[in-house]
């Protein structure tokens, strides 16, 4: 599994922006889908999009006047990522202390455990 730098969550909130859509995307894209009550200034998207570059999420192209951005890094690969390092660091690794957790807290049902019961049969 590939190793990325932890996103920040205005970072985090433009690439699900960029991986909700199809590639390219300009700024004024970007900018314009970003969710009423978290519109940043125009200057900061740019900011973050070019951290978003420099970390390795990112390519860019000039078009004429704009800019367009393409994802190197698609969201399966970088939610497995981070689940991966959440489940270590918080859970040492368990799998199963997690789902207890989860369940204890209401957020996983008795459906949701056969689910995964019937996963264990598949594999």
């Amino acid at each position: 599994m590939q190793n990325f730098p932890k996103l920040p969550e205005a970072e985090y909130e433009l690439m699900q922006i960029v991986w909700s859509c199809e590639p390219p995307m300009s700024t004024l894209d970007i900018y314009q889908r970003q969710g009423e009550g978290k519109k940043l200034k125009i200057q900061s998207v740019m900011t973050l999009l070019l951290r978003l570059i420099n970390r390795g999420f990112l390519r860019t192209e000039k078009r004429g006047k704009n800019r367009i951005y393409y994802p190197l890094v698609e969201r399966d690969e970088y939610l497995r990522f981070e689940t991966e390092r959440f489940v270590k660091r918080f859970y040492y690794g368990s799998a199963s202390s997690i789902v207890t957790a989860l369940y204890k807290l209401d957020k996983v049902s008795s459906d949701d455990l056969r689910q995964i019961s019937e996963m264990e049969k598949i594999n």
